[in-house]
């Protein structure tokens, strides 16, 4: 027999647990809930995903009405072995990511920094830096193709001082430059996390360093550089993934410097120096139908981005800071 008060505990933790049952019993409302997003996902994401990693397997061609064959890794030894044109999107692509996403990084660290420098007016510059990035990347690419124009406005300004300007997006070996150009215009974004971990430094970090005798280099080198790692960090990951798959601002340039070719016919003017990784899953896929093809193209940049990835991450131990500590 229960004493009165253990009962009376008894019979409430009862009540309370009767209280919780019919929540627990409502899983299918949650899920009810969830599953538009759910059906979303398996349909527009999970499934083109594992479609695409069958397909490269096989030689399906889009829209064709022949049986799909499988083909083992015919795909994959292909790209290695059979296509130059291949190797040339690869070291397209590989340049770009090896000088461009550095060059970014490195002008949005510089510019941030000019801008903690300012004293008078300094949201209006920082409106103005920042204000490149919030145009579209397609309004942005044919800025550049009319001002970088063979007898556009910027090699009207070279020839006044005597400079003969080069072809810019015409010329193969100013064509890379030219977006590397392009994107130093839109480093608005990434310039806005750099300032605002340069604001985020301690005050009392420069002091001491400014007591030691450290003059704006060594205390650049040695305070702010550290403590804006983390933000290097993040800047360099997303670069180098973002510029793995580089193709809006190639395909636009490719398309839009030649105007007696189509853009799908101009992918990579000129000379293919323009012609990236991804521009060429697309002419496979789209111009070539080579759906197969383009898939298996497309799981090998997944995994090389991944490889990639995993490396930067474990390599950033080295460098990157987090509160005063790596």
């Amino acid at each position: 027999m229960l004493a009165g008060p253990a009962r009376s505990v008894k019979g409430a933790e009862a009540r309370r647990s009767r209280r919780r049952r019919p929540d627990r019993a409502r899983w299918w409302v949650v899920l009810g809930f969830l599953s538009p997003f759910l059906i979303g996902l398996a349909v527009f994401v999970v499934y083109p995903v594992l479609a695409t990693l069958y397909y490269s397997f096989t030689d399906y061609q889009a829209g064709s009405y022949q049986p799909v064959n499988w083909v083992g890794l015919r795909n994959y030894r292909t790209m290695f072995a059979d296509t130059q044109v291949f190797w040339v999107a690869v070291r397209n692509t590989v340049w770009m990511v090896l000088i461009m996403v550095p060059i970014q990084t490195v002008w949005a660290i510089f510019v941030a920094w000019i801008l903690t420098r300012i004293r008078r007016g300094a949201l209006v510059y920082r409106t103005i830096y920042f204000l490149p990035a919030m145009v579209p990347i397609v309004a942005t690419a044919l800025s550049f193709i009319v001002m970088l124009n063979p007898v556009g406005p910027l090699n009207h300004l070279l020839s006044d001082v005597g400079i003969t300007g080069p072809g810019w997006f015409s010329d193969a070996a100013w064509s890379k430059p030219s977006l590397v150009l392009m994107a130093l215009w839109t480093v608005g974004n990434t310039m806005i996390l750099f300032l605002a971990g340069m604001l985020d430094v301690p005050k009392s970090l420069y002091e001491a360093a400014e007591i030691d005798g450290a003059g704006a280099w060594k205390q650049f080198l040695h305070v702010t550089l550290p403590g804006i790692s983390p933000i290097v960090f993040f800047s360099l990951l997303t670069g180098m993934i973002y510029t793995f798959q580089y193709f809006t601002e190639a395909f636009v340039a490719s398309g839009s410097a030649n105007p007696i070719l189509s853009s799908n016919e101009s992918i990579g003017y000129p000379q293919d120096s323009l012609l990236f990784y991804t521009t060429e899953i697309y002419r496979q896929g789209f111009q070539y139908f080579r759906t197969g093809y383009a898939s298996a193209m497309a799981w090998l940049l997944f995994l090389v981005i991944f490889a990639f990835t995993l490396v930067f991450i474990r390599g950033s131990r080295r460098w990157v800071y987090y509160g005063g500590a790596r």
